[in-house]
């Protein structure tokens, strides 16, 4: 009765009136949250044109000092040559690095790949030390290395305007071996995405095909490095994060072992997730700058200056031999279903090998979906994403992102509900979102305990066998920008828990994709490496090769080293924007040893 005054005044005009300002209240808040984002994203494009204005005045000075350069023959010499060239004084570090900083801001202008200048590049030339292994080289990097006085944004608003106190250790290291960092490159908001956009810096387009997506996170790596605007590139991996790009883009890409190069001073997401672990790479457009790139930061200095990384270095006599190789394979690992063209690329792949005087094995790693569905994702999300979702607070969230932060918000007991009722017709899904809910720490423990047990279930199936390398399918062509995004939005369900096959592609001619099988998220450097190579074969319908050495973390054989009875063809020399003729992709390759690669030759490995 005491109600009934108050209830019926607003029952009338007054309480639509009342309803009316609690709605305008609430977007005016959801407003003002925004107001931020959007000046942050305003500063970022701008500080982004800035310096890509310095690019192009710094490159134009030179070229103005230095007209008879022949940039087009400098920009064509693979890494190696390039390195011997810089080490004899055939070539100046002036002339590599202003050449490089010139073709870069011509590559953004198609592909949207560079979000920052490491102006800093210009004064290191002075104090590049002579003796380094990559003496003079130009290298970009992935926006999430630390480079002392510039941000790491992620993509996302909270990071804009946070500059690096220091440079990460991988960076120290490049520089201690003689490297030039000289951009930052674009990445999907968080990270988390295999595509690559967001709300800062916008959406990286393909090289090859500006309708396409350049793969992520390392996408503006992909696309700088295919368009010929760097010779080397650092990305990260967590699940496939260095091998999609790669794929997609028609380059070659590594992914070690978790704790083979230093992860120390790197800007992430979510600090002190492990079990699904995140791993340092190198991205280039052949095998042997991959290696080359393993050599130079396997050193001393690495050791020195993050004393967790075990003090293993590059392990030559691994790399260089040609012993013949047992190579397990699957036409399907029954999880997800190949294309009649993957199949058969991995089929004429096989017999090729055989012919090389190489061992096939059939072989399936176990239980694919237990690692997928629970280990990969109730290890990525233990608390429910409560920690990744705090970097979007007042942020807005990419489409490449799909509807992933959709689903984290959702309340625990209602993930729990529509897992229980998608169940029946919808199992994987089911499963997905029952292992997005927050656990205790309890749980946790019981989560790691079986991603350990299942890696060495894995690896004993592998040594039961015998089994250097393993040779899989991929997932297909490059797909349409915001593609990814609009599949799952859930990287992980492509992804990779310790050991099971990431799907990578190539857009432009076969590609080789890469996952180690039981240990990729292993700490033993012993256990395996992680490959990723794909080029333009734009008129050879035959596939690319890869290889992996066990311990090392690195990649092909040397082009002098020959394999009797099997010989690939030399790709085509890439170039940027020439749309190539669509192509089947080809296959990925799971590894354990090495199996050999690249173009022309063929080689081998032996076990560790």
């Amino acid at each position: 009765m005491v109600l009934d005054e108050p209830w019926a005044a607003l029952s009338g005009v007054s309480g639509a009136a009342l309803a009316c300002c609690f709605v305008a209240a609430a977007l005016a808040l959801r407003w003002s949250s925004r107001r931020t984002a959007r000046a942050s994203a305003v500063r970022a494009r701008r500080r982004q044109k800035a310096a890509l204005d310095t690019m192009d005045k710094a490159a134009q000075r030179f070229r103005l000092q230095n007209p008879d350069l022949d940039s087009e023959a400098l920009l064509a010499l693979p890494l190696p040559q390039l390195v011997q060239k810089l080490h004899s004084g055939d070539l100046y570090p002036e002339a590599v690095l202003f050449t490089y900083i010139g073709k870069a801001w011509e590559v953004n202008k198609g592909t949207n790949c560079v979000t920052t200048y490491l102006a800093d590049c210009e004064t290191q030339l002075c104090k590049v030390p002579r003796q380094g292994l990559l003496y003079g080289v130009p290298v970009s990097l992935k926006e999430c290395f630390s480079y002392k006085g510039q941000d790491s944004t992620l993509g996302l608003s909270l990071n804009q305007g946070v500059p690096a106190e220091g440079d990460c250790v991988v960076v120290q290291v490049l520089k201690l071996q003689g490297a030039l960092p000289f951009v930052h490159t674009n990445v999907p908001q968080s990270m988390f995405s295999f595509d690559c956009s967001n709300p800062l810096f916008g959406p990286t387009m393909n090289p090859w095909n500006s309708s396409k997506s350049p793969g992520g996170s390392s996408g503006g790596e992909g696309a700088l490095i295919a368009a010929g605007g760097s010779p080397l590139g650092l990305g990260t991996d967590i699940g496939g994060s260095i091998r999609f790009p790669s794929a997609f883009c028609g380059i070659c890409g590594l992914k070690p072992t978790g704790n083979r190069l230093s992860k120390s001073g790197l800007k992430g997401c979510v600090y002190g997730q492990v079990a699904v672990q995140l791993s340092v790479g190198p991205m280039a457009r052949d095998v042997e700058s991959l290696a080359l790139c393993m050599r130079a930061l396997l050193c001393e200095d690495m050791f020195r200056l993050d004393p967790t990384v075990p003090p293993l270095p590059f392990r030559e006599e691994i790399y260089r031999s040609s012993q013949p190789l047992r190579v397990g394979y699957y036409e399907t690992d029954n999880y997800t279903m190949p294309t009649p063209a993957m199949k058969r690329a991995l089929l004429e792949t096989k017999e090729r090998l055989e012919v090389a005087g190489h061992t096939l094995v059939p072989f399936l790693p176990s239980n694919i979906p237990h690692a997928l569905e629970t280990l990969g994702t109730g290890g990525l999300f233990s608390d429910g994403g409560t920690t990744f979702l705090q970097n979007f607070k007042g942020d807005f969230v990419d489409s490449c992102l799909g509807d992933l932060i959709s689903i984290l918000r959702l309340p625990g007991w209602l993930k729990g509900l529509l897992a229980f009722m998608m169940k029946p017709l919808f199992p994987r899904l089911s499963a997905f979102l029952n292992n997005m809910k927050s656990r205790s720490a309890g749980k946790l423990w019981e989560l790691h305990h079986e991603t350990e047990v299942y890696r060495h279930s894995v690896m004993a199936q592998w040594r039961a066998l015998e089994l250097d390398v393993l040779l899989t399918p991929m997932m297909g062509p490059a797909l349409d920008l915001n593609g990814p995004g609009k599949a799952t939005g859930c990287k992980e369900e492509r992804g990779a828990a310790r050991g099971c096959a990431v799907r990578g592609s190539a857009l432009a001619g076969r590609a080789v994709s890469a996952v180690h099988a039981g240990g990729g998220a292993a700490d033993e450097p012993g256990q395996a490496a992680i490959l990723t190579v794909a080029h333009p074969a734009l008129e050879d319908p035959r596939p690319a090769w890869s290889c992996v050495q066990p311990g090392q973390g690195t990649a092909a054989a040397p082009p002098g080293s020959v394999q009797p009875g099997l010989r690939l063809p030399s790709p085509p020399s890439v170039t940027p924007y020439k749309k190539p003729r669509p192509m089947d992709s080809g296959p990925h390759f799971l590894p354990r040893s090495a199996l050999c690669p690249d173009h022309p030759p063929c080689c081998g490995s032996q076990r560790a």
